[in-house]
């Protein structure tokens, strides 16, 4: 591998599968990572290697500062205790134990006591929504109800991390969602760090955070849904993300055009400088903002540098009023509002201030598939790493970037 062999040339010559070529990323404490890709990507594979159900043959894998992979086997089982949880595709529910005692199971091999144990059990149970269902047995439950009562044993052991491998994949379309609703709702509520594995992209774009898109051990491409959508790095990405409806993913802050700030109580001729190096059309609008940044209203070119408005305050020159929406609001909830604004739209952010002008113009670039502004590109900020993971032929390590969960993990 590291002379540059593939997958299938190490298949072909040495008889042994490459799981996992070079993954090396990072993910913040509170963040939701989806792993995605095909069959055989090695997803799940990453996900086994966390807390080392598959045992990496190379690299490194860090949790708060712990160096996973140098755990003797007795350290590594109470690391797991403390730190995982885990949640998996089909059940794995003790078909002979109650609910209860399913989900306490946790703590019983922590050695609780049994009233302890129960009392955390019934906490957990009531926060999946299964309350007054503790004293059936699986066989009992729906399928939906059964995967609840999986995520509750995986939070009743209170660990930083869970870890959910296709968690959701057994299910109902119809439960499908509701049970992805439920997690963001908990994952508010609880800030837990998840790393979620799925091969649906629709699922991983509902469930928000960044997106980890594998193909042949190796990590495709890393990013926000939105990232991923506006510039698909090679053709595999391309056809992931291609049936995807891009208006309902992206949000106005991605798209909005940047413009000068022009104060309400300025005069003109002290906005010309602002305006002229930039150029342009003579139509080109620009929004106004008072005192607070809030945008107040818009003014045309050439209204605002014509002779005859020297001296006067652009206050007096502008057209009042102007459609606001907020940056988090994604594309396809305001296309009727920007259908009715051939100005555009004023951007602004959770205070209102003004972020930048959505036009049409851009709207329609964004749902071709063309790329924002490169100037729109602008970095994510979040927590420092709690967990990492790195390798040679499994995981790379590489400079801190933003990570997850009481644990967590960032990608490079």
């Amino acid at each position: 591998m590291n002379e540059g062999a593939s997958k299938a040339e190490i298949l072909a010559e040495t008889g042994s599968v490459l799981g996992l070529d070079r993954v090396s990323f990072s993910v913040n404490e509170g963040e939701i990572l989806v792993v995605m890709g095909l069959s055989g990507s090695g997803k799940s594979t990453m996900l086994r290697c966390l807390n080392r159900l598959v045992e990496p043959t190379a690299g490194s894998i860090r949790v708060d500062g712990t160096e996973v992979t140098s755990l003797s086997t007795k350290a590594l089982r109470e690391f797991r205790r403390e730190t995982f949880g885990m949640v998996f595709q089909h059940f794995a529910l003790f078909p002979n134990r109650t609910i209860a005692e399913n989900v306490e199971y946790g703590l019983e091999i922590q050695g609780l006591d049994r009233k302890t144990r129960r009392e955390h059990a019934l906490e957990a149970i009531e926060l999946v929504g299964l309350k007054g269902w503790d004293s059936k047995v699986p066989r009992q439950l729906s399928g939906g109800m059964q995967q609840r009562a999986g995520l509750a044993r995986a939070l009743c052991a209170d660990a930083g991390i869970l870890l959910m491998d296709e968690a959701f994949s057994a299910l109902d379309p119809l439960i499908r969602r509701d049970m992805q609703n439920e997690l963001r709702a908990l994952q508010r509520k609880l800030r837990k760090t998840i790393v979620f594995v799925s091969h649906d992209l629709d699922e991983a774009i509902h469930l928000g955070g960044r997106i980890v898109l594998m193909k042949d051990g190796a990590i495709a491409q890393s990013g926000t849904a939105e990232e991923i959508l506006l510039d698909p790095q090679g053709e595999y990405v391309r056809r992931f993300v291609e049936h995807i409806d891009v208006s309902s993913v992206v949000t106005l802050g991605r798209l909005v055009r940047p413009q000068p700030r022009l104060f309400e109580g300025a005069a003109a001729e002290d906005a010309w400088p602002l305006v002229e190096p930039r150029g342009g059309r003579a139509e080109d609008i620009f929004v106004v903002t008072c005192e607070r940044d809030t945008p107040v209203g818009r003014i045309d070119r050439n209204r605002l540098t014509a002779p005859a408005s020297r001296g006067q305050r652009l206050d007096r020159l502008m057209d009042g009023g102007i459609a606001r929406a907020p940056a988090s609001t994604v594309l396809k909830s305001v296309l009727p509002l920007l259908a009715s604004e051939p100005h555009g739209i004023a951007v602004v952010d959770d205070d209102n201030r003004f972020l930048g002008l959505l036009t049409r113009e851009t709207a329609l670039r964004a749902l071709s598939g063309q790329r924002p502004n490169e100037e729109r590109d602008t970095a994510w900020n979040g927590s420092s790493p709690t967990m990492e993971a790195s390798a040679n032929s499994l995981w790379t390590t590489s400079p801190a970037t933003p990570s997850i969960g009481s644990p967590s993990i960032s990608r490079h």
